[in-house]
């Protein structure tokens, strides 16, 4: 099986930019301390969009990818983003060339 990764906008409410920030600051914290499957879960704010939000997720499969979503701080997350999110917007990816982390897959 081969990475699976995801490119997710998120569309904040008004005001809503410091609450979902935080939010993902304690998110990413957890992703980092629990989930080895998880290599790249890049978040970006979009310059002169300041209320856009951009993820880049990259999981050594789709197995990595399921595991992320049933842990308790991803549950929360999805949970809590809703007080702060108008609209998301996800595309799933199969990267194919380029310079990416290929862990054990070599």
């Amino acid at each position: 099986m081969g990475q699976f990764g995801l490119f997710v906008r998120f569309t904040l409410k008004e005001g809503g930019a410091t609450g979902f920030d935080a939010l993902v600051r304690e998110t990413t914290a957890a992703i980092q301390a629990k989930e080895p499957g998880t290599l790249i879960y890049a978040c970006h704010k979009v310059e002169e969009a300041p209320d856009q939000r951009v993820f880049f997720e990259l999981y050594a499969d789709r197995a990595a990818f399921e595991e992320h979503e049933r842990q308790p701080h991803t549950q929360h997350f999805l949970a809590e983003r809703t007080k702060y999110v108008a609209h998301t917007a996800v595309d799933r990816l199969s990267p194919y060339a380029g310079k990416i982390p290929m862990g054990d897959k070599q």
